[in-house]
């Protein structure tokens, strides 16, 4: 990705900064997020892309005919589902994907990690190049504007990111913004949001007083024009 930390880094540092507990904490978060808060986003004949896909806890939970997870970790297809098709490749060059064929294509806590923004500019580019005109990205990532220490405690933290500048370059690269969050989830699970389905249910439906009190992390909701003729 054009930067000195390889794949095998990438791996090293996440081993050792999530453990199983941690792990499966976030599984159950996101299972809920997926069901009572992006499936408004996503129907269930859709292609789904998940870009930075980690340790796949949206793709594994998210309902979608075709789920596609990207990620530069060489062990992403051990925390995939059997059924989810996964790539180990850098998110700027898509290859593998024709222009066109996503219909919603999602990045949680990404775009921080990469090494410059005209990286940053080439990703959204080229996820732009795979969605469908009139689709979706969804982004979510640390947002500096309250986080100005902590957010550099995580050594792979690169660009730092609010709402605003993530709205501004996709305006600047061809999507129209639908919903810009400066506050949604808690910074992390590490004493963020419970883990039980039920507080997690009152999070959201308690919003947006509970993202006020508590969100640290930013949502944008992104839409590629719906006039725009697929490239090749």
């Amino acid at each position: 990705m054009d930067d000195v930390t390889t794949p095998d880094d990438f791996a090293a540092l996440y081993a050792r900064r999530f453990n199983g507990a941690e792990r499966r904490a976030k599984a159950r978060v996101w299972e809920v997020l997926c069901e009572r808060f992006f499936s408004r986003y996503i129907d269930e004949d859709a292609t789904v892309l998940d870009v930075g896909a980690g340790h796949c806890e949206f793709i594994n939970s998210v309902r979608a005919v075709r789920r596609i997870a990207v990620d530069a970790n060489p062990e992403l297809r051990t925390f995939a589902e059997p059924d989810v098709e996964t790539h180990v490749a850098s998110p700027h060059e898509l290859p593998f994907l024709d222009p066109a064929s996503v219909d919603v294509a999602f990045s949680s806590n990404f775009f921080e990690h990469l090494p410059s923004k005209e990286i940053l500019r080439r990703v959204v580019g080229e996820i732009r190049r795979v969605l469908k005109p009139g689709e979706c990205l969804l982004v979510m990532g640390p947002n500096i504007r309250f986080l100005p220490g902590a957010y550099w405690d995580y050594y792979d933290h690169h660009l730092a990111l609010t709402e605003r500048s993530v709205a501004e370059l996709l305006t600047t690269s061809g999507f129209a913004i639908d919903e810009c969050l400066p506050k949604f989830l808690p910074y992390t699970v590490k004493g963020g949001l419970p883990s039980w389905r039920i507080l997690v249910e009152a999070y959201l439906l308690l919003a947006p007083v509970s993202f006020q009190l508590l969100g640290k992390q930013f949502f944008v909701a992104a839409r590629k024009s719906a006039q725009e003729k697929p490239t090749s």
